[in-house]
């Protein structure tokens, strides 16, 4: 048997650890992560190695050469693009020729009986064999279902929470025999899990499952690589430290030769020590792991940390829970507090102190008596990712600087073509107009042009983004809805529509490998600036263009609008005024002070729109959010919609107008939707809206998510609430009908969500055990896990992406039978957390 090394990844996620050095050459207790796993396969016998490489590849076949210091043979396969995971073992075809092989990361930390795997593989006489184990969180790989015997059902790569089925991943560990080649295209991006295994499973070929029992960590992020630290030296792995073992009176000193520790030095737990290293007299190691070339000062504590090669650290100094990088000079009376990673190549001053979880960027000084709080270069939120969703959240001039905004705007700038022309828009707040004059540098750098739009509602901003071929992208900064000291910027695609993960996930590989395109100073982009007129005008007559030609007359109607200080108040009431409806406005006018507290803002503005609805008997009251997306409705007996009424109110009103037109409306929801209504003219699809196309979104008449969100695709394609206030006012009209007629129509049932407490290395066992728990049962894993428990009572549980909670939504017929299952299922996640 082969083995063949998948060495070539950027190890984005673990920056600034990977600054100057492959992942797989990340020491662990001082040998490269890589090497740990070859001895492995060494000892089994596996005498041929196929590394393949692509990122900074020299530095690998620099340590390694031909293999013959560990008694192998070692071949390397450097390609010449990025083919994907298969389609660079492809590349290997010829070396591997007609022996089955083991695939297997070089940048893990494994305790497997990989014996037993090869046995499992032979006794199965399978073609392909997955190696599975579970994992407290599965987020971040492939997770797996298999059948009793050993067969592959399901499988899905890098899911959300909410599309988690279990905890049982892939672990990147497959046996393959070599005719499997023949399915992968020469010369072509394909991937393993989301190409080969699709693939042969559509050819009949069966997928093998082999659980592996052991200790398995993806070396991922800063966090994971402490973490191998911490269970290794706490015996949680079989792993072989080797060097000479000198017993303590408190620990053990693993340690080899050329070292020069003073006899006052205190040994605490397990320190393990390379070549050429100095403890000077007083200082004190307590799990620590120590590079080669070291310098320890006097009278310095010294715990739970990483110390890489050619560091001095001066007297007195204090360093709990770090991780210290190559070439690095820390001056005397340093205290570094848990969580501090310090890339390579900087210089700490004198009485410095660090807190908790910084990171300080390669090549920085730290000037005498800093006090560093927050992390330098970069903020601590983004170690691991910078987009959510197409959207980039952080604190305001803490983590979204005006630098970060700068470097995330060349790295955007540089995923488009030279020449392109992207909209760039904010609200009035003050740390959205800093941001985004930042950003604009960035983009002119890369050779992008700008339309600068300032302060602009985003609805308008994606309207003019949409209707205009020649801007190839957007971007829109607003002050957080909820979180008024943090910005968001939101980046969107050529048809308005949020970029995906694919893109966002090219940004930040640019972002944090600063591969950024300067281009020449003749093509630097240029700024035009627009005054608006141009951009409400188009929106007006677009908006009004639709509703005219349904003969939408807004006789008699008179409704309460709040615009909550947000930048509609700049187009909205013209509108009204244009199509005739009277009106009573409220918070019209910008108010940076009052959007500082959302909450209490909207729960006054209830209590007035209800008090003026009532007093005037207006026909509603719409309470438009400050960015231009959510909308809340409030009835014409004052009271304030919940948000799935409102939902169920909106359908009523979408199918009495696929009635009137003889036919029918198709619907998008969430999955969390409740669904105890039929409604005879609306086709309703529920699902997860990720990653949708314009195409998609419109063939469907309303795209809704729950949340007070309505998408009417006639108009746009992305959430807008002043045409969806002017959409559901125009249904009430024509078909004269009135809000609390309709939520009196509506059947009386129980629906909640609550959320249940769950950390973060819980949910994929949740996900696992709701999965057992629906055997049975009709269900459903298209998001999250879904139970039907009678014809009309289901719960549905999805794990928060961001939060440490379960998402918990129950639909019943009745309150007792709703209350019923609530405290069932709560139970059973409390015991099933206690398990």
């Amino acid at each position: 048997m082969k083995a063949v090394v998948m060495a070539g990844g950027f190890g984005t996620r673990i920056q600034p650890l990977t600054n100057s050095i492959p992942k797989p050459m990340l020491p662990i207790m001082n040998r490269p992560m890589m090497e740990h796993t070859i001895v492995s396969l060494r000892d089994l016998g596996i005498t041929e190695f196929i590394i393949l490489l692509y990122f900074k590849p020299d530095t690998i076949k620099d340590y390694f050469k031909d293999g013959s210091a560990w008694g192998i043979n070692i071949t390397y396969v450097v390609p010449d693009d990025d083919y994907g995971t298969a389609g660079a073992v492809k590349k290997a075809q010829e070396l591997i020729g007609d022996e089955n092989f083991i695939i297997i990361s070089g940048d893990l930390v494994t305790d497997f009986d990989f014996q037993q795997i090869f046995d499992y593989h032979k006794a199965k006489n399978s073609k392909l064999t997955i190696t599975l184990t579970s994992v407290e969180n599965p987020l971040e790989f492939g997770v797996v279902i298999a059948n009793e015997e050993g067969k592959i059902e399901k499988f899905l790569e890098k899911p959300s929470w909410g599309e988690v089925f279990s905890d049982t991943i892939n672990t990147g560990i497959y046996i393959i025999e070599p005719e499997i080649l023949e399915y992968i295209p020469k010369n072509e991006n394909f991937d393993f899990a989301k190409d080969l295994f699709p693939l042969l499973m559509r050819q009949g070929i069966d997928l093998i499952a082999g659980y592996a029992s052991g200790y398995w960590r993806d070396v991922g992020n800063p966090e994971s690589y402490r973490d191998v630290y911490e269970d290794i030296l706490a015996g949680k792995i079989k792993f072989n430290i080797g060097g000479e073992a000198v017993k303590y009176p408190d620990g053990v000193l693993i340690c080899e030769e050329d070292n020069t520790l003073d006899d006052s030095v205190e040994v605490v737990g397990i320190v393990v020590i390379g070549k050429d290293v100095v403890v000077k007299k007083g200082s004190k190691l307590s799990n620590v792991v120590i590079g080669n070339n070291v310098t320890i000062g006097s009278s310095s504590k010294v715990a739970n940390t990483v110390i890489w090669d050619d560091v001095e650290i001066g007297k007195n100094a204090k360093l709990d829970g770090c991780v210290i990088c190559c070439n690095n000079r820390i001056g005397k009376n340093v205290t570094a507090k848990s969580g501090l990673i310090l890339a390579q190549g900087c210089e700490i001053g004198e009485l410095v102190t660090i807190e908790k979880d910084v990171t300080i960027w390669p090549n920085k000084v730290i000037e005498d008596a800093a006090i560093v709080s927050r992390s330098v270069i970069l903020g601590s939120k983004y170690k691991n990712s910078i987009f959510e969703d197409g959207m980039v959240i952080g604190k305001s001039n803490i983590e979204l600087s005006c630098e970060m905004a700068t470097k995330l705007a060349e790295a955007f700038g540089s995923q488009l073509p030279i020449g392109s022309t992207v909209l760039v828009s904010r609200h009035y707040d003050k740390s959205s107009r800093m941001l985004k004059r930042a950003f604009l540098g960035g983009l002119l750098s890369a050779g992008v042009d700008v339309v600068d739009y300032n302060a602009i509602p985003s609805a308008v901003m994606r309207c003019s983004l949409s209707f205009h071929d020649k801007y190839t992208a957007g971007v829109h900064f607003h002050q957080k809805i909820d979180d008024p000291t943090s910005t968001v910027i939101t980046f969107y695609n050529q048809e308005a529509l949020r970029i995906n993960n694919d893109v966002a996930k090219k940004v930040e590989k640019a972002f944090f490998k600063e591969n950024f395109r300067r281009v020449d100073y003749s093509q630097i982009g240029q700024i035009h600036e627009l005054d608006h007129k141009r951009e409400y005008n188009e929106y007006k007559k677009g908006m009004e263009a639709i509703l005219h030609s349904h003969r939408f007359k807004c006789l008699d109607c008179r409704i309460a609008v709040d615009l909550t200080h947000g930048l509609a108040s700049e187009v909205f009431p013209s509108i009204l005024n244009d199509l005739g409806i009277e009106h009573i406005m409220f918070n019209a006018y910008a108010d940076e002070q009052r959007l500082s507290n959302i909450n209490t803002l909207v729960k006054r503005s209830y209590e007035d729109m209800g008090a003026v609805i009532n007093a005037l008997k207006l026909d509603a009251g719409f309470i438009l959010y400050p960015h231009g997306q959510r909308l809340d409705i409030i009835c014409d007996e004052g009271k304030p919609l919940s948000k799935q009424t409102a939902l169920y109110v909106v359908l009523n009103l979408l199918n009495m107008d696929a009635k009137a037109h003889g036919t029918k409306k198709r619907v998008f929801l969430p999955t969390w939707a409740a669904d105890i209504v039929y409604f005879d003219h609306l086709i309703i699809e529920r699902g997860q809206y990720a990653n949708f196309k314009s195409s998609k979104m419109k063939t469907y008449d309303l795209i809704a998510t729950g949340e007070g969100n309505f998408t009417f695709s006639e108009f746009a394609t992305h959430r807008d609430s002043m045409y969806a206030t002017l959409k559901i006012l125009e249904m009430m009209v024509n078909h004269g009908v009135k809000l609390s007629t309709i939520i009196d129509s509506l059947p009386q049932f129980f629906y909640t969500t609550i959320q249940v407490p769950c950390t973060q290395a819980l949910k994929g066992k949740m996900m696992r055990k709701f999965l057992e728990d629906a055997k049975g049962k009709e269900s459903s894993t298209l998001d999250g896990v879904k139970i039907w428990l009678d014809k009309n009572d289901w719960v549905l549980m999805i794990p928060d992406q961001y939060s440490d909670l379960l998402n918990l939504t129950i639909q019943a017929k009745s309150n007792e039978k709703g209350e019923h299952y609530t405290q069932l299922y709560t139970s059973k996640i409390e015991e099933w957390a206690k398990a």
